[in-house]
């Protein structure tokens, strides 16, 4: 078909978005942010969705994962200023955990370069007192991470978005010239008109 190279296109981005997703689902998780965490589960949802609607010519569930593409590069916008404190807002408050817990990013701890510590509390130690985690030697930031993380997810989602709306347009066209045809229309454009010879047959009298 015409939109072969665009359609086979989209569904290797929504393979690769589908395994970056899990992945970031699985730090998400290690780091305990459950409003990333519910955001990856429903782009993961849509995005096998917008698979299987290329796969099986479903333009509409292509026109959901479109849609969700654009809602996808606002959150992740939002991720980049939440962890580069743009706008008020800050990468040491507990939004991202709905304020239940003080978890932050996984990669605060754990990046690359980094040595984690823990030294005791100041303070006479209970059952219920933490020890304070020192991080030292990272050789990148965690928000830069989170940031880098962000923008790539950005640049896959917009490539998602303009070949799911040119696959969802040749789609459109080729439906409507299959219209054109007569390919869905019950009764054929060109009629044959398949009315039955009468011969008159006039009855002959032999003279004997």
């Amino acid at each position: 078909m015409g939109c072969c190279g665009g359609r086979c296109t989209l569904i290797f981005l929504c393979t690769f978005q589908l395994m970056v997703a899990l992945e970031r689902q699985v730090f998400d998780f290690l780091g305990y942010q459950w409003a990333p965490i519910l955001a990856n589960f429903f782009h993961i949802i849509i995005v096998i969705l917008g698979l299987f609607g290329t796969i099986q010519y479903r333009p509409r569930y292509i026109v959901v994962y479109a849609v969700w593409t654009a809602l996808w590069v606002a959150w992740n916008v939002f991720i980049i200023c939440f962890y580069l404190d743009v706008g008020g807002l800050s990468k040491e408050s507990d939004l991202l955990t709905f304020n239940i817990s003080a978890h932050h990013s996984w990669w605060s701890e754990h990046g690359p370069g980094c040595v984690r510590k823990e030294m005791p509390a100041a303070s006479v130690r209970g059952p219920d007192s933490q020890a304070y985690i020192s991080v030292m030697g990272c050789l990148l930031e965690y928000q830069y991470i989170e940031v880098l993380h962000s923008a790539f997810q950005i640049l896959v989602a917009l490539l998602g978005f303009v070949y799911a709306c040119y696959v969802v347009s040749a789609f459109t066209e080729e439906e409507d010239s299959f219209d054109f045809i007569g390919g869905f229309d019950p009764f054929p454009l060109y009629h044959v008109n398949e009315k039955p010879s009468h011969v008159l047959l006039k009855p002959t009298y032999l003279s004997t």
